[in-house]
């Protein structure tokens, strides 16, 4: 019986795994499922990301027609803030976080004055990011804090305890909810078990409570310290938050390709317990990492507008400020006994692709979908069914209508941040924003780790001088602002580097030479 059930595909273990590309300008973070990218993430230290983070603001103004509030909290723009997001709500808490049921009351239009007697102008406030800044917009904040940790959420203010309704074992649950009464929690602070507990010890929870108590000690001394406006908690790192939320059971291995970064998450994991200390690899192969994983491959596709199905058939990404339009399309798909049934297996297909696409582009807001015309009701239905559950692998919230009378289905994504098309790319200089180029940020990142594929390459013929020719706009960014990244790069890998200035090359485009013989390395061209 188990022969056959692996035959067919059924009852085989799925291989997990994260990828960290850790380098000096950007870490990379990659989720595989048997060799499939699934999730993708990537942070620049010159860019702050403040998504979670917890802030002591102040009250600017109070807009009634708006329904909203606008408060400094220290930035170049003021936040964002709903007025029934001003006044802890515990319902709203629970249903954000980990998909806990709770019955949440109705957002109340507040008549005008009313909030400006309770937050007058000047007045202060203790916020949390939840959305942040886009464009021109600012960040979106909530007075509704939540702390996560390994295995709970914290909820300062609550009074609410819960156990994620994604744990599904009444056994399990029962077992979490006794551990969870015997917990020391002090009134005033509510507690959420996180999916990630599923399994795991009293002790360990025990022990998870105790550091978010000390985090949530830390932000009470400086709520009462330190004068508005100012940042109370900011959340750790990418790769701390992927190790904090992503390593469960299911994941096999963490492989990273930096030292630095592997000591520091082996001595993470190491408090978590010495079986998933065991499961982080230090990799020092020759090719970089995310191409020894065919990582790199995979992720073109997340800039490309167009994106072909196994099928044959292809999904067209148009993105606008306003939303995103999805169109599918049969392209050189021949298979099927008739041409509707062709079609249902190009959308079926689509469907799962969609959801997977909309993860690893980062895409929210607003997302129309237009499916191949289906005549039959049931295949539309089949459809969508599809599209919701493949949209239960997603983190971020989603909201599906079914298909509409004009064959369209519109849906939206939780927004936290940029789209990763929006924070990878800069307006193109040749056509003043009717197109795309790589920033020079990413150029500079992507001329780096060219440059250490060809001395791995080449380690064994000893120090060899290279010569990069790149455009006038890349010299400039490597000049001004990451002199002292090359230098380093040249002491780890025993080499000279000559930056040479061609206004004939591309943003794009640039050339890697034996900087004596001429031998070309590398050449990369529009």
């Amino acid at each position: 019986m188990w022969e056959w059930l692996k035959m067919i595909g059924l009852g085989k273990k799925i291989k997990r795994e994260i990828i960290v590309n850790a380098e000096s300008l950007e870490t990379r973070v990659a989720v595989m499922e048997d060799g499939h990218l699934e999730e993708f993430a990537i942070e620049r230290p010159t860019e702050e990301r403040i998504v979670g983070s917890i802030f002591k603001g102040r009250i600017q103004n109070i807009e009634d027609g708006l329904q909203a509030a606008f408060v400094d909290i220290g930035l170049k723009k003021n936040a964002f803030i709903h007025f029934w997001d001003m006044i802890p709500e515990d319902a709203a808490r629970l249903e954000a976080e980990e998909g806990v049921a709770a019955n949440r009351p109705r957002k109340k239009k507040t008549q005008p004055g009313e909030m400006a007697k309770q937050f007058p102008p000047g007045s202060e406030i203790i916020v949390q990011v939840t959305k942040g800044p886009i464009g021109t917009k600012g960040s979106r904040v909530t007075a509704n804090l939540s702390i996560p940790g390994r295995y709970l959420v914290m909820m300062p203010g609550s009074k609410l305890k819960g156990v994620s309704r994604k744990i599904e074992g009444e056994k399990e649950r029962a077992r979490l909810k006794k551990a969870l009464a015997r917990l020391p929690i002090p009134s005033s602070v509510g507690l959420i078990i996180r999916t990630s507990a599923e399994g795991v010890r009293a002790s360990s929870l025990a022990r998870d409570l105790r550091g978010l108590l000390d985090i949530w000690q830390k932000i009470e001394d400086g709520i009462k310290n330190q004068s508005a406006p100012c940042c109370l908690y900011h959340e750790p790192d990418l790769v701390e938050r992927v190790v904090r939320d992503s390593l469960t059971a299911e994941i096999d291995r963490i492989v990273i390709d930096s030292r630095a970064v592997f000591e520091r998450i082996r001595d993470m994991t190491s408090r978590i317990s010495r079986r998933v200390k065991n499961r982080v690899k230090l990799y020092d192969g020759a090719a970089p990492i995310f191409e020894h994983f065919e990582v790199e491959k995979q992720l073109e596709n997340a800039f490309r507008r167009k994106v072909w199905l196994k099928s044959g058939g292809y999904l067209i990404f148009d993105e606008t400020e306003a939303l995103v339009a999805i169109d599918v399309n049969t392209g050189r798909h021949k298979g099927g006994q008739n041409q509707e049934e062709s079609i249902l297996q190009v959308n079926t297909e689509a469907a799962g692709e969609v959801a997977r696409q909309l993860r690893l582009r980062n895409i929210g807001g607003l997302v129309v979908i237009d499916f191949i015309d289906m005549k039959s009701r049931k295949n539309q239905s089949a459809v969508y069914k599809t599209l919701k559950e493949a949209l239960q692998k997603d983190k971020a919230r989603t909201n599906v209508l079914p298909v509409s009378q004009l064959g369209l289905v519109e849906m939206t994504r939780q927004r936290m941040e940029e789209s990763l098309r929006a924070a990878n790319y800069a307006d193109c200089p040749y056509c003043h924003g009717r197109g795309k180029v790589l920033s020079t940020l990413s150029m500079s990142v992507r001329i780096q780790r060219r440059i250490l594929e060809v001395i791995k390459k080449n380690q064994h013929r000893g120090e060899i001088p290279l010569r990069i020719a790149i455009n006038p706009m890349i010299m400039e960014r490597l000049r001004k602002e990451d002199e002292q990244v090359l230098i380093d790069l040249e002491k780890r890998g025993h080499t000279q580097l000559t930056f040479v200035s061609d206004v004939n090359l591309h943003v794009e485009d640039f050339r890697i030479t034996h900087r004596q013989t001429g031998e070309v390395f590398y050449e990369e061209h529009d």
